[in-house]
């Protein structure tokens, strides 16, 4: 059932009058910072108004805006897009608070282009979650790669010049391959509209079926970090922290995986996938990313790259349950969404609070932090355990749901590789959890102190939300909104 609902188009009003205002406010800091905040409060409240009808199966549709016969510009409030929309915008909030914390910790340069900067990227993921068609959804995917890209190189030194340019071939690249794909589905199908169950004929030839779910991986498997296609989000890294949390927990890498469940479920269609074998080759590559991701975290000194691989391979989670297609599968990677969102920024706004209270930045220099910056570094080891799959976190009802995803089908080398994910997380996190509190602490041991206020605040309450989404996974209404995405794309 759908109504319409001027609801969708606003979700992306507040950041874009946002972006404007922080510009026009580049000489008074305060303002500035203030129209942030208020932005990411509005943004939220107008996406959280659209949970009730989400859950009750209603889709909110937007006015289109037709730009040729059958090709609109359209925004639509699925159960799916909803939850992507509703977790984006529910952590702009603080990180917005830490973001403002940071720079001024810092002395940060750029801060009126930093801001304006983060609030476009907002605007543009509000728009992928809440895209109506393939076209809505290349558009704000595309803004989102351009305007992440000053965030990328927002250092202005030649190691962040030279990350922006691996961001680009890369994260271009995938756009070429993406928008081909756009083309060449309205040629088959003859409508670029997101449909549960899929658009395309099944008729047509596997030959060509398979060349364009090749160019919709490569669009969408960019971002998403799929091993080969990973390899620009390490060296990103060089970005400000506040940023490598945008990347990971809430837009860039977010916006790919999105993708793949939409073009899975609603352009293909699990039957589709099945039948030409390509849910297969989307395993393996899951399987592959999961654990090759973890095992090159295990060896990785600094911490920010440590947690970008480790999202390489949690990511991974939610392209394995769209590969698997039940929906168990589907639920637990709808969910994981949520899930990894929480603690992934967690632990990067802790990683932040080390570098600008601490100047500790690598895994051999955090030998008795804990014991400096307790808070921090048990909200850290909360949210490590927790991202491993250790109950009550929400990345076990995630796991959980994938696991019986997986024995549904049969997959067990896919479950087998959950299973070693949960081992491996363990292995690199917890010996930087118990460097940080027993190991003697040199420079490290005195004086005690945590990040300020605006840093730490924040990490406090979003670790505080993911234990919470743990033991509460269905009163958060994000577990419901995931099952009514599954039951959508599966008909069960």
């Amino acid at each position: 059932m759908t109504a319409d609902s001027a609801l969708p188009g606003l979700a992306i009003v507040p950041a874009a009058v946002a972006a404007a205002l922080i510009v026009l406010s580049r000489r008074r800091p305060a303002l500035r910072e203030t129209w942030s905040v208020l932005a990411a409060l509005a943004q939220t409240g107008i996406v959280l108004a659209m949970l009730p009808s989400a859950l009750a199966g209603v889709e909110l549709v937007s006015r289109p805006l037709v730009l040729a016969p059958g090709v609109p510009l359209l925004l639509r409030a699925d159960p799916l897009g909803v939850l992507f929309a509703a977790v984006a915008s529910a952590l702009w909030v603080p990180t917005t608070v830490y973001s403002i914390g940071y720079v001024r910790a810092l002395a940060a340069p750029a801060q009126t282009r930093y801001f304006a900067a983060f609030a476009v990227c907002l605007l543009a993921t509000a728009g992928v979650a809440l895209a109506g068609n393939l076209l809505t959804f290349f558009c704000f995917f595309e803004l989102l790669t351009v305007a992440a890209y000053p965030l990328v190189i927002h250092r202005g030194t030649p190691e962040a010049a030279a990350a922006g340019r691996v961001y680009l071939a890369y994260t271009l690249t995938g756009g070429a391959a993406l928008l081909a794909a756009v083309a060449w589905t309205w040629g088959l199908a003859h409508t670029l509209d997101f449909r549960p169950g899929g658009v395309l004929p099944a008729e047509a030839s596997h030959g060509s079926l398979w060349a364009l779910f090749l160019l919709f991986l490569v669009g969408c498997g960019v971002k998403a970090a799929i091993v080969p296609l990973h390899a620009w989000l390490p060296v990103a890294m060089v970005a400000p922290t506040p940023v490598s949390a945008l990347l990971h927990a809430v837009a860039v890498v977010k916006a790919g995986v999105f993708g793949i469940l939409r073009v899975t479920g609603y352009v293909f269609g699990p039957d589709l996938l099945d039948a030409l074998g390509a849910s297969s080759l989307l395993a393996a590559l899951a399987v592959v990313t999961i654990v090759g991701g973890s095992l090159v975290a295990l060896a990785q000194d600094d911490l920010k790259r440590l947690l970008a691989f480790s999202t390489v391979s949690q990511l991974a989670y939610v392209v394995l349950g769209a590969a698997l297609g039940g929906p168990a599968a589907i639920g637990g990677a709808a969910f994981h969404i949520a899930a990894h969102a929480l603690l992934k920024i967690t632990l990067f706004f802790c990683a932040g609070a080390l570098h600008v209270t601490a100047h500790v930045n690598r895994v051999s220099e955090i030998a008795g932090v804990g014991r400096r910056m307790p808070l921090t570094m048990g909200v850290f080891a909360v949210a490590s355990l927790l991202l491993a799959g250790l109950p009550p976190g929400p990345a076990f009802v995630s796991k959980w749901y994938l696991l019986t995803g997986a024995v549904d089908r049969g997959a067990w080398i896919a479950a087998a590789a959950l299973g070693a994910s949960t081992l491996l997380n363990l292995a690199y996190f917890v010996p930087i959890v118990v460097r940080a509190f027993t190991a003697p602490g040199g420079v490290h041991e005195t004086p005690r102190g945590e990040a300020p206020a605006a840093v730490l605040l924040p990490l406090l309450a979003t670790g505080a939300a993911a234990v919470l989404l743990g033991l509460l996974p269905g009163a958060a209404v994000l577990l419901p909104l995931a099952g009514a995405a599954a039951a959508q794309v599966t008909g069960r």
